[in-house]
């Protein structure tokens, strides 16, 4: 405890900040996978020119649910309105980072001892949490991300299910606000 309260709020409000974070952290998700998919299609020559604007939507259609708000011919070019598309830059890295920073929260959640639900952990002041994330990043590049992954949270591979761990509260009440309800496109 750092002395700024001196209890942790009551859960009255979880729901509205966990549906906050996941409106921030989950939505995005879908996104960062269309912006790469796109480009990945279009190096591999799966898609041409000729149809840049209408792959783009269909992947934002696919993977978000999401149409164009007008028709958008060839004539457009809505992928270059994201720029890491015209800068060429990798947009894997925002994915990636969005996952790992879940599994990075529950491992050392772990590590600390925390028992409360994940979203309410906190590793303030835990050394051994601390250690943890120190003998990972002190690996810098001199290790392949694996094994400092590996020291980290104990596995070699990602897992994104420390996601549905951290939204866990807010899935059970998403189900019975929507029960009965047609979901998806």
């Amino acid at each position: 405890m750092i002395g700024l309260i001196n209890r942790a709020p009551d859960t009255s409000g979880d729901i509205g900040l966990l549906m906050k974070q996941a409106l921030e952290k989950l939505a995005f998700l879908p996104f960062g996978l269309v912006v790469d998919q796109w480009r990945w299609q279009v190096f591999s020559g799966a898609v041409t020119p000729e149809r840049y604007n209408a792959a783009w939507w269909e992947l934002r259609e696919r993977y978000q649910g999401v149409r164009a708000p007008s028709v958008r011919g060839e004539d457009f070019f809505d992928p270059g309105a994201k720029y890491h598309v015209p800068s060429n830059t990798p947009y894997a890295r925002y994915f990636l980072a969005s996952v790992l920073q879940f599994q990075f929260h529950r491992a050392l959640a772990k590590t600390a001892g925390c028992t409360t639900p994940l979203y309410r952990c906190s590793i303030y002041g835990s050394a051994e949490a601390g250690q943890r994330l120190n003998a990972a990043l002190a690996m810098g590049a001199s290790q392949p991300w694996p094994e400092a992954l590996e020291a980290l949270t104990g596995q070699k591979q990602m897992d994104a299910t420390a996601i549905a761990d951290y939204f866990a509260p807010l899935k059970v009440w998403l189900d019975e606000q929507n029960a009965g309800q047609n979901i998806g496109w």
